[in-house]
């Protein structure tokens, strides 16, 4: 089996052929705690507009709006897919109200709550008493499975989403599939981009990359072909691009 310095080699060697699927927050942009103060070094910024003149296909799979993500980062020719990929999902529009008016009820204070049209985010970063957060959390995320919605923890937010059955890892495949590509790198720092990693399986090359944190899921790092420490580290593996 090829380590991950040969098949970064390989997908290097071929780039017409090759997508790239990148997380924003953690891997493109370090987390903060406000997300709205998210930004992209110019760095990383002139490295996307690098790689987007050169690769098949370079993509942002994020759990924020695409359009939130293609303003952060300004790059031109970049393909920005948000809400974990639900942007693609043709039956999840019906759901942006049920999902605006469940966060406009749900007991949390608002400026902690993020709506990112077909996702809500419920924020407890900064917390004194992260335990007793949680346990509050865990009542809205009972009550939005009674509602029929999906809930789920991701770091340090509660996330609820429609019922329809696209995430990351559908996005990425479709994506792969409309422009015939075999061969792709997939990078992630939580839960959510274990999709992005198994839409890559049974494609002839493929790297996943995992950006570690002290809250990073054990699952991701298991599922990771390559582990770096930091978005500083991610940005030196895509100069290697």
């Amino acid at each position: 089996m090829a380590g991950p310095d040969e098949l970064l080699a390989e997908l290097a060697a071929r780039p017409g052929e090759t997508g790239l699927f990148l997380d924003f927050d953690g891997v493109l942009a370090p987390i903060v705690a406000r997300p709205e103060d998210a930004s992209p070094a110019p760095e990383t910024r002139a490295e996307l507009e690098r790689l987007v003149a050169k690769y098949a296909l370079v993509a942002v799979v994020s759990g924020r709006t695409g359009e939130d993500v293609q303003a952060r980062v300004a790059v031109d020719g970049l393909v920005c897919v948000g809400s974990h990929g639900l942007e693609l999902e043709p039956q999840a529009d019906r759901w942006r109200r049920a999902l605006a008016a469940f966060a406009a009820d749900a007991p949390w204070p608002p400026d902690e709550i993020e709506v990112k049209g077909l996702a809500v985010a419920f924020h407890f970063r900064g917390r004194d008493d992260e335990r007793q957060a949680v346990r509050e959390l865990d009542a809205i995320a009972e009550t939005a499975r009674e509602d029929g919605l999906v809930a789920r923890y991701g770091r340090k937010i509660l996330e609820v989403l429609p019922p329809v059955g696209s995430h990351k890892g559908t996005a990425v495949r479709r994506l792969l599939e409309e422009r015939g590509l075999r061969r792709a790198l997939a990078a992630g720092d939580d839960t959510t981009d274990i999709d992005s990693f198994a839409a890559l399986d049974g494609l002839d090359v493929a790297l996943r990359v995992a950006v570690t944190s002290p809250e990073a899921p054990s699952a991701l790092l298991d599922a990771a072909d390559l582990v770096v420490e930091s978005t500083d580290e991610f940005l030196s593996l895509l100069r290697r691009l």
